[in-house]
């Protein structure tokens, strides 16, 4: 198997990525990745052990990357090629023909262009890993044919993402310069508008004048990155809330925090949602996307309508003062991502939408 995945950030999608690409190898299979030189992925791959070829698509319309594809696959013998990305995706057509079976994975929830839609998902691939039933949705709105989408959930790194010990924990908070009392909010993801910061931001005003003193992290970085700190200027909630930019490892962020929270108003599963309740985390989440269907509300986590900041600060304000209510949620969301989040669940769907799609295939060759 080759994934193809071009973009030069890591974000949920690449982590993604990388620990299908992992559990695929521990599983003894040969997987390699097709990814642009200068990205993050093919960084972290490389060190990670996994043979990386070099492929720069610069848009959905590269056709000289389309010709690098097919020619870098006929010189290859793959029974699957896996587009992760939509400008990944955008190449399907190139790899026509190149592999026994193409695969693509659609992890957002927004329904895709109409016009290419159902030539992309219909003609151009063999099967749709879809991360949420939101995103199957959104596919079959734009036409994709609903025998052709397997829904299979984002995993994570169970063993890596795990609750800290005390001292793990210690140490992650004194990094933050947080006090052993002091109740600490956190978020990890894209600063984009579909990823709803600016919600939580306005949720942390309304806490600072009702008298709670919290404190409140933001981890990456993104087009947003200028607005929101000009919010939390404006709104006088510096050092109350801190934007602190992209970090190399999110767990020093979950270990030191007590609340997490996922204010999207577009998601398709939310990466980030899945590692903080990996960690114990009790976590705040918008009804939106497929995380509805990660959160089972008030028993693994809270709900709270997208972009309803005064239901995310009373949802905050609850969990800051029930340290019973923090401990329940966050051990069932444990429990829950142990037993539907992982990265080996994640693999074995995988591999089941793999071998159907050559199935199938095999069977219409026979005919």
């Amino acid at each position: 198997m080759v994934g193809v995945d071009p973009e030069l950030g890591f974000a949920g999608g690449e982590s993604q990525v990388l620990g299908l690409t992992l559990e695929l190898l521990k599983l003894g299979h040969d997987a390699q990745l097709l990814c642009d030189p200068g990205g993050l992925l093919w960084q972290r791959a490389r060190a990670a052990g996994v043979g990386c070829h070099p492929l720069r698509i610069r848009n959905a319309l590269d056709l000289a990357a389309g010709m690098r594809l097919r020619a870098f696959l006929s010189r290859h013998r793959f029974d699957v090629v896996h587009f992760h990305t939509s400008r990944a995706h955008a190449m399907a057509p190139f790899a026509s023909g190149m592999a026994d079976a193409l695969v693509v994975t659609r992890r957002m929830d927004y329904v895709p262009n109409r016009w290419f839609a159902p030539y992309l998902y219909n003609r151009a691939v063999d099967g749709v890993a879809a991360i949420s039933q939101g995103v199957a949705r959104a596919l079959k709105a734009a036409g994709v044919a609903a025998q052709r989408i397997a829904v299979i959930p984002s995993g994570v790194d169970c063993v890596r993402f795990a609750p800290p010990d005390d001292e793990q924990r210690a140490a992650a908070r004194r990094a933050l310069g947080l006090q052993p009392a002091q109740i600490a909010v956190g978020a990890v993801g894209a600063l984009e508008l579909r990823k709803g910061h600016r919600f939580l931001v306005d949720a942390m005003a309304e806490l600072s004048r009702a008298n709670l003193a919290l404190r409140c992290f933001v981890a990456g970085d993104g087009s947003q990155r200028a607005a929101l700190q000009e919010q939390v200027d404006r709104l006088g909630l510096g050092p109350a809330v801190q934007l602190l930019g992209s970090i190399a490892d999110p767990r020093t962020l979950f270990w030191a925090i007590d609340i997490f929270v996922q204010p999207s108003v577009m998601e398709g599963l939310g990466v980030a949602l899945l590692e903080a309740m990996a960690c114990g985390l009790a976590a705040v989440a918008s009804r939106a996307g497929g995380m509805a269907e990660v959160i089972e509300d008030r028993l693994d986590g809270v709900l709270v309508a997208p972009g309803d900041q005064a239901a995310i600060a009373r949802a905050i304000a609850q969990l800051a003062d029930s340290p019973a209510m923090r401990s329940s949620l966050g051990g069932a969301a444990r429990t829950r991502a142990l037993q539907n989040f992982s990265v080996a669940a994640m693999a074995r769907q995988t591999l089941a939408l793999y071998q159907s799609c050559i199935g199938r295939k095999l069977k219409r060759c026979a005919a």
